[in-house]
């Protein structure tokens, strides 16, 4: 036993420019206990820059690190998509490990991620399975999105768009936010409400 206890996590997960970060500030101002926020852009911008690629081919760093592809849809948009190699995915993987010890730890965590394949998911559901973890859908409108995305510096057009999909396909949530219709402070209210309305319930859901 470590002597403090142990704490809790809040999953924020949705699509980039859902409105995570800002909603990860907000839950941290209006709740009575302190959370630490832990971030995929923190360690995405951890890697080393030869391991951050630009439509690497494979066999490369940039393929095996963090890789931002381009791609052409059949009406002729461009999206962007953000893909993980064998070494990215082992730095998220070590975030999930840390972040899970942080809670083991007796200290209460935020974490903002997104859920870009199944694989992402099923290693949340291994690695807390002993611990209490709220998991929070972030839902935003698409043209909201594409807005924030063009707005904000280092964001690639349509990586929102091609994340919709598969960040959200599990379906199960222990509460869903609409960022486009309500405010940051709103949705920390619901969210906050959720945490006192009883335990997690969606990662056992899950893993049923």
């Amino acid at each position: 036993m470590n002597g403090y206890g142990t704490g809790q996590a809040i999953l924020l997960n949705g699509t980039s420019s859902a409105g995570k970060t800002t909603l990860a500030k907000a839950l941290q101002q209006k709740l009575n206990e302190p959370h630490l926020y832990v971030a995929l852009d923190q360690y995405r911008d951890s890697l080393p820059d030869k391991y951050r690629g630009l439509n690497s081919p494979p066999g490369t760093l940039g393929y095996d690190g963090l890789n931002v592809v381009p791609i052409e849809l059949e009406d002729g948009r461009k999206i962007t998509s953000i893909k993980f190699g064998d070494y990215g995915k082992k730095v998220l993987h070590g975030m999930r490990l840390s972040a899970a010890a942080l809670v083991r730890n007796g200290l209460n965590i935020i974490i903002d991620d997104i859920l870009l394949e199944p694989a992402f998911l099923e290693d949340y559901l291994e690695i807390f399975s002993d611990l209490n973890i709220y998991f929070i859908g972030l839902f935003c409108d698409l043209e909201v999105a594409e807005k924030r995305e063009a707005s904000r510096l280092g964001r690639f057009p349509g990586t929102a768009e091609s994340q919709l999909e598969v960040c959200h396909a599990h379906g199960v949530y222990d509460l869903s936010v609409d960022t486009s219709i309500l405010s940051p402070e709103e949705c920390a209210t619901r969210i906050i409400a959720r945490l006192g309305a009883g335990k997690p319930e969606a990662f056992r859901k899950l893993r049923a």
